[in-house]
């Protein structure tokens, strides 16, 4: 039923709590025993279902799987291409695996033609992740993609938990039917996944029954944790566990349960933010998240989205500037300095650090640790957007090694026109002929540049590229004129000799590099002003000798 091989027991659950609750999320892992022996684990349940009927993972199926599991990604797999405009992005897009029809059922819309089978067919018991520190309205936009995936948001009332060391396991540690908690951030803010324990077999931890997200070989902390109380419900009831002391790490999910290592301690990235708000007042925030291509980028995101929302207003236009760093052991910091404006000032910073961590992640780089996070973020109140209406200069015919004044034209929300007169100097080796002039902001400017994607050959490298990427909220002189060129990784190698070009691109030799119709010959930024400018204008220049 389960998959290939994969058998599944039904069973029927009898008792007043089974008759009050039915199956509930976080109940997944609960072990059967017959005769003292144990069968599996409590893992699927029919939605709506008047009687508590479930569907248990054998105990073969769920210690098999792990027999041969590498205990962790050894070996990095091929380098994925990178895009300009993913780095540039100002909002990271979730990317949470889709657990397709084993999600809650509240995640079916009305208009789906899956309500017509809804409660037919067995569905994984969903995992309750409790929020704690982390506000209603937050959680609602990111509730769609949580249940997506067959996890079941709940919010908490309470604080975060405490980073803690490991505490040393002993023989009542995480025993067959005990809640247990993988948690996903801790500190300030706190994410934890409930579950249940199936069987304990010396320091290894059987649980779930099913997949968690699927992530494979993973690293994620393992705590013990107490049930609060369990909340009946008409569609899905649920238990709301605590966290208590960290004991292990989750190191495997796969499809028919997670194993846990007692006394393993897990990597984790911690994550500082400090927000100055509209009213001069100053916060901090410090969690620590899981490290998971999937599943950092989301957390991180919450976290910060929830740092803004819980000092700032919810509705109308705001000015917010970011600014921090990435550190990655053994290689240069990521710089983060972005400024964002509008009523959707709050969604795009809390994305400004998401997106060059999930390129580092997506990346694929063997041996790269991403060790910490820091965040400033300032806000005002008001927009402060403006847009490029037009561009003037003082002359069209220019030397090479003369200076030309450029005017830019502004125009804000309210209507008014500003100019501002930039200075722009024509490089001495500048050969005779016409020649454009762009002025743009970052996203603009750099789709005009022949490099729109590339694939990194190191860490190093792809660090260097996210720090020169060009920014969406600063404008930019581009000057550039057709030539024969080529672009090689994320290098621009223009006015190559033909005889260079025709050995890369012979015919017993093709890939490795792509054509350059264009030789960039001024690419330099304007001051940051009070307006965040966007849009582009170019004009042709003839430089004469």
């Amino acid at each position: 039923a389960i998959g290939p091989n994969q058998d599944m027991i039904i069973g029927k659950l009898s008792g007043a709590n089974a008759e009050r609750t039915m199956v509930f999320a976080g109940m997944s892992g609960s072990p059967v025993y017959i005769d003292g022996k144990i069968v599996g684990a409590i893992a699927y349940s029919f939605p709506f279902a008047k009687e508590a009927i479930c569907g248990i993972t054998p105990i073969e199926q769920m210690i098999s799987i792990f027999e041969k599991a590498p205990p962790a990604k050894a070996v990095a797999g091929e380098p994925r291409p990178v895009s300009f405009a993913e780095i540039q992005a100002s909002r990271w897009l979730t990317s949470v695996p889709s657990a397709a029809s084993h999600g809650v059922l509240s995640g079916i819309a009305a208009d789906s033609r899956l309500m017509t089978v809804a409660g037919q067919s067995f569905m994984r018991i969903s995992t309750p992740v409790t929020f704690s520190g982390v506000s209603q309205s937050t959680l609602d936009v990111f509730a769609p993609e949580l249940i997506k995936a067959g996890i079941l948001p709940v919010a908490s009332i309470g604080g975060g938990s405490k980073i803690t060391t490991i505490k040393p396991a002993d023989a009542t540690t995480l025993l067959g039917g005990d809640s247990v908690v993988v948690q996903l951030a801790r500190g300030d803010i706190s994410i934890a996944a409930a579950g249940t324990v199936t069987l304990r077999d010396g320091d290894k931890i059987y649980a779930f029954g099913h997949p968690f997200f699927g992530l494979g070989s993973t690293n994620l902390p393992m705590s013990e944790s107490h049930v609060v109380t369990v909340v009946p419900n008409a569609n899905n009831s649920f238990k709301l566990a605590v966290a208590d002391a960290s004991v292990g790490a989750m190191t495997q999910d796969r499809a028919t349960g997670i194993l846990g290592l007692l006394g393993q301690s897990p990597k984790m990235l911690p994550v500082k933010i400090r927000v100055t708000t509209s009213r001069g007042r100053s916060e901090e925030i410090n969690f620590e998240s899981g490290i998971d291509e999937f599943l950092t980028p989301l957390i991180v995101n919450v976290g910060a989205q929830n740092s803004l929302a819980a000092y700032e207003r919810g509705i109308g236009d705001t000015t917010i500037k970011v600014s921090g760093e990435i550190t990655v052991r053994g290689e240069a910091p990521i710089k983060i300095e972005r400024r964002f404006t509008g009523p959707q000032a709050t969604a795009f910073a809390a994305s400004a650090a998401v997106v060059p961590v999930s390129a580092l992640l997506r990346s694929n780089f063997s041996g790269l640790e991403i060790t910490g996070l820091n965040l400033s973020i300032s806000v005002t109140e008001g927009s402060r957007s403006a847009s490029l209406e037009r561009i003037s200069v003082d002359r069209t015919q220019v030397r090479a090694g003369e200076s030309l004044d450029v005017t830019t034209y502004i125009r804000t929300e309210s209507g008014t026109l500003i100019p501002q007169t930039v200075t722009v100097t024509i490089p001495a080796d500048t050969p005779a002929g016409a020649m454009s002039l762009m002025i743009g902001d970052g996203g603009a400017v750099q789709q005009n540049m022949a490099i729109q994607q590339f694939v990194p050959r190191s860490t190093a490298e792809l660090i260097r590229t996210i720090n020169a990427a060009k920014r969406t909220d600063v404008l930019y002189v581009l000057a550039f004129r057709t030539a024969a060129g080529a672009i090689v990784g994320a290098s621009e190698m223009p006015n190559l000799p033909p005889s260079m070009l025709a050995t890369m691109n012979n015919d017993r030799s093709v890939g490795g590099s792509k054509t350059s119709p264009n030789k960039t010959i001024i690419d330099q930024a304007l001051l940051p002003g009070e307006y965040i400018v966007s849009g582009s204008q170019t004009i042709t220049l003839d430089v004469i000798k």
